[in-house]
């Protein structure tokens, strides 16, 4: 599945001439009106910039009318008009423009090969820049302890042979960036990089050569290995953020049994259906396609849908909806929707989109390397100048312009955010919280608005029995004893809520959608919905619309009623409100019927409540509060809440979550409590305070040091060692973060929510 939910072909290599107009036409598909979309894998991209530099590219095409980069997951997807006033469209063109600014371009499918392929070289360049640089290391320390001329240099040649390859190989993904962008005439962060480290290589080999006292090939590897982690752990996030929607994508069954109008019956690719066409879905499989039921009953499990544990029991002439896990009965279904309009491959799209909003925001790293880069560039190469016109001297020029550049080379401004967020993930986790994108941090430390979804996160998603109405003593022996033979949550509930006495039935079977029936002699008793029980719905006194009703009847009589209700997570209302106690703006968005999401929030204090959202509402809900000027977090668990969840500013999900929703949420906690919210918040801020301290201390690093380094009062050892301190007080000032945050006492058992018990009327 592709960003945009279209189903790709083998990753073909765009090199120039390779691919023509017929084969990317083929790639694409068809918007309607003229217009087609082209989605491809940009590999390369790996900030904002670039971003805005493919997207400034394509959009300054005559025949391309919108185009979008998505960083998470490294594609474009780019509309395009096929006729223009000139004539036919090229969408070469469209490769072209992406390759001219220094970016590759694949057609989508396999585009996980690559991803794999990049991520093992990133990993085997960690390997071996981390060994060259504790072997060189070890040479050097013998060279600070005062070792003689002869032995020094020998140490000097060891350490240039281990440090070539090592540059070479590992720092490859820096130096082709670095040309990438230097050839058109821009410049990035790998740029002064590249810089620093070739001439740190160049000016120790020159030493060396000319038996210098000082080579610097530990501080030239040892920099590549630390900015290799750093790269080598963002590629990893990035490919765990795109794994919801391969794992929501890989829910779509991929064919269908289709009825013929003679009745016979053949195994069809969903893709092949047609509106009208009848399909049969046997118990245990998903729903393939939109449809309507035409023939059976069964239960259905719509928690992809509206996010309630409960089942929708469903017959002839009621909906039925892609994605959803038919339980209990076959079913005859007439397709009203073609499988790529179907409500799984809307979520799909929804899911791309937020994704792609929420790449487009720039990390703090990423604006501060937008001003940095230049700074050094203009600094390094005015102190060059400037010492090799008035010094005359053209090799202690390079020294000092070296120095300059080791000096201000940004291991402290890299390693201000990373480090900060390496020990919060500790803190976090520490709490049973576990952060899956560190820019996720930051984004946290900015909400304003928290949005709970219900199911299974204000609540724990499981039925409990909270009243028990017979009118007859032995009804609620009878009801538990015929709850064992049904696997369907209420049935478990009634079940388990005591061990039911041994009685036999004659014989029991159980009714898809309805329920159970079992008869003990001449009498037959019924568990289940009001109208499989006793022939007609009964209605539900008033207040109790929120609950859900089980009946038993017996030789059709009504005997017993049950009520169930959802449980509240622990620390639900102590997360409400210290939450509210803070100044943040809460609400409920729920798939849950109205009645039931008021009952709750009522519980819970939560001054807004919205109930019976679909996955898209849930979207435009976040949109509309986005809009209203908030910066939202989104707490949810299903796989209906996981376009919600990636549309928001940042998402939270526990860990009972579905795996679609765990995958799509930022942070996932492990715990049952819901009071590690806001600890999670709390920590976010304190990080993001951190994060500027940081910031600070690296600027007012260079502002000292780079003076010095111009006035030719550090060598480049000096310099080397003054980088490392910067470095050392940014992860000091980091450390703060574990010694400052307390473990926070869980509240007392007293203030918990209190539950009802089952009472018999």
């Amino acid at each position: 599945m592709s960003c945009c939910g279209v189903n790709a072909d083998d990753v073909l290599a765009l090199e120039a001439g390779r691919v023509s107009a017929e084969e990317i036409l083929l790639a694409s598909h068809s918007l309607g009106e003229g217009l087609r979309q082209l989605d491809l894998s940009v590999p390369d991209v790996h900030c904002g910039d670039c971003i805005m530099t493919i997207e400034k590219a394509l959009v300054a095409l005559p025949f391309v009318q919108t185009a979008r980069v998505n960083l998470t997951s490294r594609r474009v997807s780019c509309v395009y008009r096929e006729e223009t006033s000139s004539g036919a469209t090229d969408p070469s063109g469209i490769i072209e423009a992406i390759q001219a600014v220094g970016y590759r371009a694949n057609l989508l499918a396999q585009a996980d090969t690559q991803s794999e392929k990049t991520k093992n070289q990133l990993l085997l360049a960690v390997g071996v820049s981390g060994f060259a640089a504790a072997n060189i290391m070890l040479l050097s320390v013998s060279v600070w302890s005062g070792a003689d001329a002869a032995t020094r240099d020998m140490f000097h040649w060891i350490s240039a042979l281990i440090a070539a390859p090592a540059l070479v190989y590992a720092g490859r993904f820096f130096f082709r960036s670095a040309w990438s962008a230097l050839k058109r005439g821009r410049t990035n962060m790998d740029v002064p990089i590249s810089l620093a480290v070739s001439l740190s290589y160049g000016v120790s080999l020159w030493e060396t050569a000319h038996h210098g006292e000082h080579a610097w090939f530990d501080a030239t590897v040892s920099l590549l290995f630390f900015l290799l982690i750093g790269r080598t752990l963002d590629h990893i996030m990035r490919e765990k953020a795109r794994s919801a929607i391969n794992g929501l994508a890989r829910l779509a069954p991929r064919g269908a049994l289709l009825v013929a109008p003679d009745g016979s019956r053949r195994y069809v690719a969903v893709d092949e259906l047609r509106v009208g066409d009848v399909i049969a879905v046997a118990a245990g499989e998903r729903i393939p396609i939109d449809g309507i039921v035409v023939a059976g009953e069964s239960d259905l499990d719509t928690s992809i849908v509206t996010g309630e544990s409960r089942p929708v029991s469903v017959f002839a002439g009621t909906e039925a909806s892609s994605g959803a896990m038919n339980l209990t009965g076959a079913l005859v279904i007439r397709a009203t929707r073609l499988a790529r309009n179907s409500l799984l491959a809307e979520i799909i799209a929804l899911m791309e989109a937020a994704e792609g909003g929420r790449a487009r925001y720039r990390r703090i790293a990423d604006r501060a390397a937008s001003l940095y880069s230049p700074a050094v560039h203009s600094l390094a190469l005015a102190t060059f100048l400037a010492w090799g016109i008035f010094g005359g001297d053209w090799k202690q020029a390079l020294l000092v312009a070296v120095a300059v550049l080791i000096i201000t080379c940004p291991c402290a401004l890299g390693l201000a955010v990373p480090v900060v967020q390496v020990v919060a993930a500790g803190e976090l986790f520490r709490r049973g919280v576990m952060v899956k994108d560190g820019s996720a941090l930051e984004r946290l430390a900015e909400i304003d608005c928290v949005a709970f979804d219900k199911t299974g996160t204000l609540t724990l998603g499981s039925p409990r029995l909270v009243r028990a109405e017979t009118d007859v003593e032995p009804s609620l022996a009878i009801a538990r004893a015929l709850a064992v033979h049904s696997r369907h949550p209420l049935s478990r509930a009634l079940a388990g809520a005591h061990n039911p006495a041994a009685l036999l039935f004659d014989r029991v079977s159980e009714t898809a959608g309805g329920g159970l029936q079992g008869a003990i002699g001449a009498d037959l008793y019924k568990l289940g919905s009001a109208r499989f029980a006793c022939g007609q719905a009964i209605a539900v006194p008033g207040g109790d619309n929120a609950l859900t009703e089980v009946m038993l009847s017996k030789n059709g009589r009504g005997v017993a009623r049950f009520l169930f209700d959802d449980t509240l997570r622990p620390g639900a209302e102590d997360a409400v409100k210290s939450l509210q106690s803070s100044g943040f703006h809460t609400v409920m968005v729920s798939g849950d019927q109205q009645c039931v999401v008021d009952d709750t929030a009522r519980a819970l204090g939560l001054p807004q409540a919205l109930g019976a959202l679909t996955p898209k509402q849930k979207v435009e809900e976040i949109a509309r509060l986005s809009a209203a000027g908030h910066r939202v977090l989104m707490v949810g668990d299903g796989i209906n809440d996981a376009p919600a969840l990636a549309a928001a500013h940042v998402s939270i999900a526990p860990s009972t979550a579905s795996d679609v929703g765990r995958q799509a949420a930022d942070f996932v906690f492990f715990n049952d409590r819901l009071d590690v919210v806001p600890q999670a918040v709390m920590i976010a801020r304190r990080s993001a305070r951190l994060i500027r301290q940081n910031f600070a201390l690296a600027i007012g690093y260079n502002v000292l040091a780079v003076p010095i380094a111009m006035a030719g009062l550090a060598t480049p050892l000096i310099a080397s060692i003054a980088m490392s301190t910067s470095s050392l007080i940014v992860v000091a000032n980091a450390l703060r973060l574990a010694r400052g945050n307390r473990p926070v006492a869980r509240p007392s058992a007293a203030t918990a929510p209190a539950n009802f018990g089952v009472q018999t009327a």
